[in-house]
């Protein structure tokens, strides 16, 4: 399943050129990994969470990865991407790409999962939230029904437990 969406409220990119969301491959490995590393939203005392993190060919092989991606120039760049698990149902990472941000990259990254998490029949998608995230999520639809504690030393902080309801 490939999406294609245009214009700057749609996941467009400030130019209007469109901004298309397709399946991951193993290839994607390196430049999903750089993603989660650069992160803005990991700085500071969340940086230790995604130091050594590694998005390898194996896990977008082994889940549901799919990456939205602009041409600049003839060549592709990852805007962001998500990865679903289906057992059980579980949005196990998303991020986009902090030039992205404030595009509805994000936004089309959801409804993209919850198209995905549908055609699956699956009614809702976990969330468990990177702590300033949370606000996005609510803003999508997602719920808040409880907070995951910290696990030291994997996981410092409490994150929002939040739930997307996947409509028919």
């Amino acid at each position: 399943m490939t999406s294609r969406v245009t214009g700057r409220g749609a996941a467009g990119r400030p130019d209007g050129r469109p901004v298309r969301i397709r399946r991951a491959t193993a290839r994607d490995a390196k430049r999903l990994t750089a993603l989660v590393r650069r992160s803005g939203a990991y700085e500071g005392p969340y940086a230790p969470m995604v130091a050594g993190y590694r998005v390898g060919p194996d896990y977008i092989e082994a889940h549901e990865v799919h990456v939205a991606v602009g041409e600049d120039e003839g060549a592709e760049r990852v805007l962001g991407f998500y990865a679903l698990v289906l057992s059980p149902p579980e949005l196990d990472l998303m991020f986009v790409a902090d030039a992205a941000q404030g595009l509805g990259v994000g936004r089309a990254l959801v409804a993209h999962m919850t198209g995905r998490a549908r055609a699956a029949g699956v009614s809702d998608v976990r969330v468990v939230s990177h702590p300033p995230a949370e606000g996005f999520y609510r803003s999508v639809g997602a719920r808040r029904v409880g907070t995951v504690y910290a696990n030291p030393p994997a996981v410092m902080w409490n994150r929002p437990e939040l739930f997307i309801a996947v409509t028919p």
